[in-house]
């Protein structure tokens, strides 16, 4: 029973949320909706500006590493020349 009457007032409610937006709050609504627009956009744009300088940073680190691990190899291959003369 307790199911059933979740569902009847969660479907009351939802109609009743539905009415006073459209007919008696649709300025107040509207008005909130676009003053979260800029904040959005500002919050999601200093995300990505992050995420790419994350990126680059990665991208910099990575091409140290190869070039280290490339240096490291050429160094073996150069002592391994050397022990078998």
């Amino acid at each position: 029973m307790g199911k059933y009457l979740a569902i009847v007032l969660g479907v009351i409610s939802m109609v009743a949320g539905l009415y006073l937006v459209i007919f008696v709050w649709w300025r107040e609504f509207y008005e909130l909706v676009f003053g979260f627009i800029p904040p959005i956009l500002f919050f999601g744009g200093l995300i990505a500006v992050i995420a790419g300088i994350s990126s680059i940073k990665d991208s910099i680190r990575q091409k140290k590493l190869e070039a280290e691990a490339a240096a490291l190899q050429e160094e073996q291959k150069t002592e391994e020349k050397k022990s078998e003369q």
